[in-house]
């Protein structure tokens, strides 16, 4: 499958560097920002940074298609949209590595089997630890989803604060971006995609 190797070259990609050099790297824009990383307070920042990266970044090491591997066919014949609301995403841009903050909305309409709910909000998590464009972040949710469940349709939207937008730049400190990514039934039947936009949209 395509997405398993994927995840695999991306794995190995992360271990071309050791920790050392990435923290002697830290050391440098340390230096570089005016400071001094021989000052008390900051002798331990290279190693903390370095452990919060991968942490930011540890989508790089999953493969998103694992988590929807377990599905359940015993639903009683349910056939209409799953829809989980408000999947909290903190993800960074990949033009000025500033955070990506908001959330993800996430549906399908099933086939012959469903994902524990869970799950989806897994996909999410791996795709967001990841440096991102919105609209590719949208697009792989929903492509994965489609391609290990094989349902009838899925649909994803995210909307999110940019801080290469609110902090810095042009500074617009209540934008957002709203992105939306249909497949399937949600593509081919407006009737899908309105009943799906009313219901991420009511409080």
């Amino acid at each position: 499958m395509k997405l398993v190797k994927d995840a695999e070259q991306l794995s190995k990609k992360t271990h071309q560097v050791s920790d050392e050099k990435a923290e002697e790297a830290i050391k440098t824009i340390i230096k570089w920002i005016g400071e001094d990383p021989t000052r008390e307070g900051l002798l331990s920042t290279p190693k903390r940074v370095v452990k919060a990266f991968k942490e930011y970044f540890g989508g790089y090491t999953q493969d998103p298609s694992k988590f929807l591997s377990k599905t359940f066919t015993e639903v009683e014949g349910y056939d209409d949209m799953v829809i989980e609301k408000n999947i909290s995403i903190q993800s960074h841009c990949e033009h000025h590595m500033a955070p990506i903050t908001g959330v993800a909305h996430v549906a399908y309409v099933p086939s012959n089997k469903v994902v524990g709910l869970s799950k989806l909000a897994r996909v999410v998590e791996v795709f967001s630890k990841r440096l991102q464009t919105q609209e590719r972040l949208t697009m792989q949710i929903a492509k994965t989803i489609m391609e290990v469940l094989q349902p009838r349709g899925v649909a994803v939207t995210i909307d999110a604060a940019h801080q290469c937008m609110t902090n810095r730049g042009v500074k617009k400190e209540d934008t957002t971006t709203v992105t939306n990514y249909f497949l399937g039934v949600f593509k081919d039947d407006l009737s899908f995609q309105n009943r799906y936009l009313r219901y991420i949209n009511k409080d």
